[in-house]
């Protein structure tokens, strides 16, 4: 594709952009501020990714990882600052889970272990953990000022921090993880994920795209999973003090 095709697909920014000054949505700004972004950061990346990809040099491919981590971070701390010190449950939460993906990838010999399959793997675990992540942190912290009143109450009567707030934790967990297992059941039939769309559209055998494809939807399952557990049992301690008494989100 060619820049002057590639110009040809922000007629896809004008549609929104018209509909949206039409109708008196006030969309106009964000619209264009996220285009613009988004052609900048991904123009970036691409030149980027491609100086790594060529030099093979493990020190780029975990700076890359790094910086990866570094934002999902801070988008998703944005979501839990009422829960202390969320900042570095997230930071190891995703290290976490690119560690243990990443461990069995390359364990077990199912990638090649360079960086033109390592960082855009690590790219859709780590960006999915900081979407699982939010979607945690919202209902967690939605739940926990819901049901205040029923946590002291489990406390007075003799329960432990983990009783008290394991209604909480569990409905989260599952609440966060449900539209990733629930996308997984429609998969080829509602919808051709976008990696196994790619590569067809590359000229890759869709048998062999579809196979990659599966590599990464039972990737992203354990991602899930395991975000959210992880991201609720780091996360629940902190709402109860030495004493057992529990404290307020914070503001």
């Amino acid at each position: 594709m060619s820049y002057l095709t590639l110009s040809l697909t922000l007629i896809f920014v004008l549609i929104p952009l018209i509909l949206s000054r039409t109708l008196k949505l006030g969309l106009e700004k964000d619209t264009i501020i996220a285009t613009v972004r988004s052609i900048i950061q991904l123009l970036a990346v691409g030149y980027v990714l491609q100086y790594v990809f060529e030099t093979d040099n493990i020190i780029f491919i975990l700076l890359m990882i790094l910086l990866m981590i570094g934002a999902a971070t801070q988008n998703a701390r944005r979501k839990g600052t009422s829960i202390r010190g969320i900042t570095w449950k997230l930071v190891i939460t995703f290290i976490f889970i690119e560690v243990l993906t990443q461990s069995i990838l390359l364990g077990l010999n199912i990638v090649p272990p360079t960086p033109q399959y390592i960082i855009p793997i690590s790219g859709m675990v780590i960006g999915n953990s900081m979407v699982l992540g939010i979607l945690f942190l919202n209902r967690f912290t939605a739940e926990v000022e819901n049901l205040q009143d029923e946590t002291e109450l489990i406390l007075t009567l003799g329960g432990t921090p983990k009783q008290a707030i394991h209604t909480q934790l569990i409905t989260s967990i599952k609440a966060s993880t449900i539209p990733t297992i629930e996308s997984q059941k429609t998969i080829g039939l509602v919808q051709l994920p976008g990696m196994m769309s790619g590569q067809i559209i590359a000229g890759a055998d869709p048998v062999q795209a579809v196979q990659f494809q599966l590599l990464i939807l039972f990737i992203l399952l354990t991602t899930a999973v395991v975000t959210s557990i992880m991201l609720g049992y780091l996360s629940y301690p902190t709402l109860f003090n030495q004493r057992m008494q529990f404290l307020k989100l914070r503001s």
